[in-house]
């Protein structure tokens, strides 16, 4: 110690100990300051000091417990300094432990503050060497409180931990001691602690966990080993022995207990007799019940005392040679004294008819005494596995020990490479601890996380083939056979296109291929799941390998939903519906399709997109619900674009239609997930829908340029929200046109100049959650894109003004009405759905995604605008 520096100063009472808990903070506090390299330096120069006094204060723990065996306790104090150094010698355990750039977390790790070290009787200084290191090497204070009949061995250890420590640049002070241990003392330093780590007795180890402070502390042991017919017992008993003599058996991961099965049962009792052990008569298993317990409680006169100690105590002899004493029982439970923990060479031996009986003996033996902590079998490994399986299942245990001793075992790093050297073992919730693992130098800190803003990783996800332009619809299906070597294909369509003969190129182009072809034709607008499920049996009986949607999105999205029931057969609606916030993270998966049929959309109108997105909107059939369901896994394998199968498209479906591909455009600019690629993609499909969409609608097949411009700017349109996202407007509109049978088009050109206006609040009631939407900011992404329309308005709030112009004026030139109520809904009959209508669109899927997060108060309002119409709108 260096000559400045002061000497312990004596703990024996109230007063000296807050004191000295003063001291050790102030040191602690200055040692938290110190950077790796001055705590690796403590904790090697520490180490080395425990590992070169191990005789003497092996000696010392002997003479003064008068426990245990000398030369062992010489092992566990090299064990607990040499083992435990090259554990963590090269472990963080100052500053930043890890940093990942691109997560933006730093991890940071910060001493715990003044630990109270509560040592047993039982291993006095092997135990104050592994607490004081793990301490020292985690920059924590330490005060240790040992048990009264082993205070000078323990005061010795943490004195040459204590001097070494300071030699090597320690803060004064930062290891103390009580000299004289009193349960007030204790109570005391554990109350007053940060942290206890506590070894000891089941009633000292409840005290730490009641002391109202944080406390890593062990259950109590009691290791059944099983042995099965296919042992090795020359192993298991070298290896039990070696095991349960150690240190006279005080070790609490030490075996308690041996279940050996019927065919080696005799086997088994002759190697251990050969090796030394003696097997108690009926009059000395009656003795050494008698002494091994008192009052429920292990005799503390027999802990860590040889066998032939013990034998005399229970008043008989046995060879001073002899290593354990068996005691051959039947019962598992607390009636029997051999059922409980030893801490004795003192072994019960059962007999096991079959694995089973063997099972259901250790598991009992756990259960009344051993909880969390060990179990040990031996076995043949790989030819019984299953055995193995069955006892590590079966046994509420921590640490299964397999073929090994399990004192050795248990405490890590010796006869095993993955369980860390430790002197205090957790035992879990099953044994009424926090930790269920070897406490190491991790307990002992905490870890700061400091989290940078981050951006979810987006995609861009589109079909892998698009085709597009007039007349590319049986080129693109020539792939099914040439390229694809498709050769059934089931087309799904609605009765109309079927019987009207607009799917006629389709079946003659499949024929011309040679393909075999059905179809399904009884997709009804707005597709119930009942009509998904048909369509799926008609799939499972044909079993085609490609399917063709033809039609407009209820025969996409049907198609979709029959797909997936027919690769999925298991798949349950209630599962598909389910909201999810990220899609990444839903709770329900969906299932990987593509296994059995190649997926080709081919839409007759210009709106939904449906052949380019990961959605489908099916109505449930009790409830009249839309539900909107969304997985990549429901995009098509191919669209085929083709403006000449949309030519005839009549004026209400072409007004629908358009406004629905609007829509989408506009949600996906607002949508908090939109990026550059969607942004492009939107604002393309806007310009030619702004366009060409009165002059479809109106000339029509008259106007072929229109016509082909309205179907890919459709298709833009649903690749930008396939990857954005939708909003709220799409939300209400699912639910007005499920209330009130208004085509989903015509449900979202009633919402979206109301959603608009609500989104561009500058100080919303809520805001959406998404690291790229760092604030309110919708009202300028609206006057951008009024401004790229060349829609002019010299302020952002002028600029959104004429871009809701615009929307109206075109929604007009179209034909769509002004109000919800223009068509013919009456206000009793709105007014007496509203509530519920605007409670379901807040928990549509597509709201997530909205700008603004919607209150189910603000949904209302919103509806009640659109139903008056203009007047309601500002």
């Amino acid at each position: 110690m260096p000559m400045d520096a002061k000497p312990h100063r004596p703990i024996d009472s109230m007063e000296s100990l807050a004191a000295a808990m003063a001291r050790v903070r102030a040191a602690q506090k200055i040692f938290a300051g110190f950077d790796q390299s001055a705590v690796d330096k403590i904790f090697l120069e520490s180490a080395a000091a425990a590992a070169s006094s191990r005789i003497e204060l092996a000696r010392m723990a002997v003479d003064e417990t008068g426990m245990g065996i000398f030369e062992d306790k010489v092992i566990k104090n090299h064990y607990a300094a040499e083992y435990i150094y090259n554990a963590y010698k090269d472990t963080r355990t100052c500053g930043i432990l890890s940093r990942d750039e691109a997560l933006g977390i730093t991890r940071i790790a910060e001493p715990v503050g003044l630990v109270a070290g509560v040592i047993p009787t039982t291993n006095p200084t092997s135990t104050t060497i592994f607490k004081a290191l793990i301490c020292l090497k985690t920059r924590n204070g330490v005060i240790f409180s040992p048990h009264p009949r082993s205070k000078a061995s323990v005061a010795a250890a943490a004195r040459i931990i204590l001097e070494a420590a300071a030699n090597a640049g320690a803060p004064e002070g930062i290891v103390a001691w009580i000299d004289a241990p009193s349960l007030e003392l204790t109570g005391a330093l554990m109350s007053g602690c940060d942290l206890i780590l506590a070894t000891g007795g089941p009633g000292m180890v409840k005290a730490a966990y009641s002391s109202g402070k944080p406390a890593v502390g062990v259950g109590a042991g009691n290791v059944p080993a099983v042995i099965d017919a296919s042992a090795d017992l020359k192993l298991a008993a070298g290896s039990i022995i070696l095991s349960k003599t150690f240190d006279n058996g005080m070790i609490c991961a030490s075996e308690q207990a041996l279940i050996v099965l019927e065919p080696v049962y005799e086997a088994m009792k002759a190697e251990l007799i050969f090796r030394g052990c003696h097997f108690l008569g009926k009059a000395e298993l009656a003795k050494i019940r008698q002494t091994i317990l008192i009052n429920g409680a292990v005799n503390a006169k027999v802990v860590g005392q040889s066998a032939s100690a013990v034998a005399r105590l229970a008043g008989f002899e046995v060879p001073g040679a002899t290593k354990i004493l068996v005691g051959e029982v039947a019962r598992a439970d607390l009636r029997e004294p051999l059922a409980h923990e030893k801490l004795s060479p003192v072994l019960a031996m059962y007999r096991a008819k079959d694995f089973e009986e063997a099972l259901a003996k250790a598991e009992r033996l756990v259960e009344d005494g051993g909880l969390g902590h060990t179990a040990s079998i031996y076995l043949d490994a790989e030819k019984a596995r299953d055995r193995l399986d069955a006892f590590a299942q079966k046994m509420r245990t921590c640490r299964i020990l397999v073929n090994t001793p399990s004192s050795h075992g248990g405490i890590g790093d010796l006869f095993n490479f993955g369980i860390p050297p430790s002197l205090t073992l957790g035992c879990g919730t099953w044994g009424g601890n926090s930790v269920g693992e070897n406490v190491g130098v991790k307990h002992l800190m905490n870890i700061k996380v400091i989290a940078e803003r981050r951006e979810n990783m987006l995609w861009l996800r589109i079909p892998p083939k698009i085709y597009r332009g007039r007349g590319s619809l049986p080129t693109a299906l020539t792939e099914l056979k040439r390229d694809l070597g498709r050769q059934r294909v089931m087309v799904v369509t609605d009765d109309f296109m079927f019987h009207s003969g607009a799917a006629d190129p389709i079946l003659s182009k499949l024929d011309d291929l040679g393909l075999a072809r059905d179809v399904f034709f009884d997709v009804e607008p707005d597709p119930t799941l009942s009509c998904a499920k048909a369509g799926a049996k008609r799939l499972a009986d044909f079993k085609p390998d490609a399917i063709v949607a033809f039609g407009g999105g209820s025969a996409m999205d049907a198609a979709k939903i029959m797909r997936l029931l027919y690769e999925a057969p298991e798949s349950r609606f209630e599962d598909l519906a389910m909201r999810f916030m990220d899609m990444r993270k839903r709770v329900r998966a969906f299932p990987e399709l593509g296994r059995k049929a190649f997926f080709v959309a081919i839409p007759t109108t210009a709106g939904t997109g449906s052949e380019v997105t990961p959605f489908a909107v099916i109505t449930e059939d009790a409830t009249g619900m839309k539900f909107p369901l969304a997985d990549y896994a429901l995009t098509p394998d191919m669209a085929i674009i083709d403006a000449d199968v949309q030519m005839g498209c009549p004026k209400g479906l072409t007004a629908a239609s358009g406004i629905d591909a609007a829509t989408h455009a506009l949600e996906a600019w607002a949508s908090m997930m939109a990026t550059d690629y969607t942004d492009s993609l939107a604002l393309g499909a806007l310009e030619s829908i702004f366009e060409h969409l009165p002059r479809a609608w109106e000339v029509g097949a008259g106007d072929p340029v229109a016509r082909e411009r309205m179907a890919d700017a459709a298709t833009m349109a649903g690749l930008a929200f396939a990857n954005a996202f939708l909003g709220v407007c799409h939300s209400m509109a699912h639910k007005l046109g499920a209330f009130f049978h208004l085509p989903h088009g015509v449900a979202n050109a009633l919402m979206i100049t109301h959603v608009m206006r609500f989104n561009a609040s500058e100080s919303p009631a809520k805001m959406g959650a998404f690291p790229r939407h760092y604030h309110a900011k919708t009202l300028q992404r609206y006057a951008l894109l009024s401004k790229r329309l060349g829609l002019g308005g010299g302020s952002d709030a002028q600029a959104l003004e004429r871009l809701i112009e615009k929307i109206e004026d075109l929604k007009a030139k179209i034909g769509l009405k002004e109000s919800i109520k223009d068509y013919g809904i009456s206000e009793n009959e709105f007014m007496a759905k509203l509530d519920q209508m605007s409670l379901m669109a807040f928990d549509d899927q597509c709201t997530g995604s909205n700008p603004r997060y919607p209150l189910v108060k603000e949904i209302r309002e919103m509806y009640l605008s659109a139903w008056r119409g203009k007047e309601g709108g500002k």
